[in-house]
């Protein structure tokens, strides 16, 4: 028997900018409209929660140009947070979404954080284990700003990386088959460079610098954060909820930074254990 709080998922491309972008859609298309925005992976890491959110909102999960099931590749000027930010505007251009919900992971939550300062087409926002103020890039991702890293990087080396970051988010243990399908982008070249170009581009100067106009967008927000996530600092939520009076913030237990089972709150879509 289906489940009725479920919804089927449905992968649809989108032609933004003149490069096809793929991205996984779930629930009817005159529910609130939902974006979501991935990091360092890709549109995968939704795959678990959106049959459940699509039975509220119509829920687009976005690739990024190079990433996921994307066309495209991505240099170090492309892959900052701003140019990002503006690509996912131009895809809401495209889904002819003039104002929707955002809910973002990683440094997702940067291009989140620039479209809600910038844009006033930004209803609600939750934010994942994001990239907030000066918490980012952690050393294994800064060190690719230097351009022999970059270049000495192989496609087999991200693909490596991609599985050990896999396997230590999740707090669970993952078949070989689940690894394999969260990593499989990454066996593309152009993949790969992508994924550098982003760690090369991660800055904190481009969420620092939004607080102010975050602060005057009063955005509502929703931070939710797994306690022992050893990519970002404990500390940020709270100092994000005093310099933004706009933004709430929950905690879960567990190690993985991923998104998990959805359940509904009065700010928008939130994330329990």
């Amino acid at each position: 028997m289906t489940d009725p709080r479920v919804v089927d998922l449905v992968r649809q491309e989108l032609e933004v900018d003149g490069t096809t972008l793929s991205c996984l859609t779930a629930g009817d298309l005159s529910a609130p409209p939902l974006l979501l925005l991935h990091g360092t992976f890709w549109s995968r890491v939704w795959q678990p929660v959106l049959p459940a959110l699509g039975t509220r909102h119509h829920c687009v999960a976005l690739d990024l140009p190079g990433f996921g099931r994307s066309a495209g590749e991505l240099d170090v000027e492309q892959a900052t947070v701003p140019a990002l930010a503006g690509v996912v505007a131009r895809a809401a251009d495209v889904l002819g979404w003039d104002r929707f919900d955002l809910a973002a992971h990683d440094i997702g939550g940067g291009m989140a954080q620039h479209l809600a300062a910038t844009t006033g087409r930004v209803a609600r926002m939750v934010l994942m284990n994001a990239v907030m103020l000066d918490s980012w890039p952690v050393p294994a991702v800064e060190r690719f700003r230097d351009p022999e890293v970059r270049a000495a990087t192989t496609t087999a080396d991200v693909l490596e990386g991609r599985r050990r970051a896999t396997r230590n988010a999740v707090a669970r243990q993952l078949s070989d088959a689940e690894v394999e399908d969260y990593v499989s982008p990454w066996h593309e070249a152009a993949r790969a460079r992508s994924w550098t170009a982003v760690a090369a581009a991660a800055d904190a100067r481009y969420t620092q610098v939004l607080v102010p106009a975050l602060v005057e967008a009063a955005v509502p927000t929703r931070l939710v954060w797994v306690r022992d996530d050893v990519f970002r600092r404990s500390s940020t939520p709270s100092a994000t909820c005093r310099r933004c009076p706009a933004a709430t913030s929950s905690r879960s237990l567990g190690c993985t930074s991923r998104p998990r089972t959805p359940r509904p709150t009065s700010s928008g879509p939130c994330w329990s254990t």
